[in-house]
């Protein structure tokens, strides 16, 4: 078990262990490659495709802060505005032809206290339910923790959003709580649903995604044999 705390030297008060409190990397516009796409750093030369693939499907933003987009000029401005943040820093999930077909942030980007937190999600109905649309957050979550040093990696979501959070839990994130009136979104009350993956749970979760995006794992009609889910339930 994790050690957890330890007595203060002088008060003997019970404090928490020590860490290494190297403050942790800014993301970067880096390229992950995996088996079924890759993420790279969003770009407006994304915007056609990224269009293209989310234009009239507009329940795929009813839990964003933003969106649902009227037209390509719209999204195309928009897009311009991600492109431009640091925090959130936004990359397009491009699959195997070289077509971008969603979108990931890293945000709430908290290097001294190497917290981080992978949101902002957009997925479009052609990367939603692939090998790719899982991919794509096994990659973030290994540039989090190996490469970047963050030692707390969070999901919030709306606590409506029953999707969202069917995910966190399948990816391996635990529940921590509900923040109740935690936000204004689009004028609406929303309560937020926080979970977390640690450094120390990283390990067992990099090998539940990697057996599940095993090609062994998938039959002939790319049906999964072992589900992430049931994976994950194996500690």
């Amino acid at each position: 078990m994790t050690r957890t705390s330890e007595p203060h030297p002088v008060t003997g008060q019970p404090v928490g262990a020590p860490v290494d409190a190297t403050p942790a990397q800014h993301p970067a516009p880096v390229t992950l490659a995996g088996r079924y796409g890759r993420i790279e750093r969003l770009a407006q030369r994304h915007d056609a495709a990224l269009w293209n693939a989310v234009k009239g499907h507009d329940h795929i933003w009813t839990y964003m802060s933003y969106g649902p987009l009227a037209d390509s000029a719209a999204f195309c401005e928009w897009l311009a505005g991600r492109v431009k943040l640091d925090d959130p820093y936004s990359y397009a999930i491009v699959d195997r032809s070289g077509q971008a077909v969603g979108i990931a942030t890293l945000m709430e980007i908290r290097p001294a206290m190497r917290v981080i937190e992978v949101g902002n999600i957009l997925y479009s109905p052609a990367l939603q339910r692939t090998p790719l649309a899982t991919e794509a957050q096994y990659l973030l979550a290994r540039y989090a923790f190996e490469t970047l040093g963050y030692r707390r990696y969070e999901w919030k979501c709306n606590v409506l959003n029953d999707p969202s959070r069917r995910a966190a839990l399948r990816y391996g994130f635990v529940y921590e709580g509900t923040f109740r009136q935690h936000m204004i979104s689009k004028s609406r009350s929303r309560d937020s649903a926080y979970y977390s993956m640690l450094d120390s749970e990283w390990p067992a979760r990099k090998v539940a995604f990697e057996r599940w995006l095993a090609p062994e794992n998938f039959d002939a009609q790319g049906r999964q044999r072992v589900s992430l889910s049931e994976l994950n339930a194996v500690r």
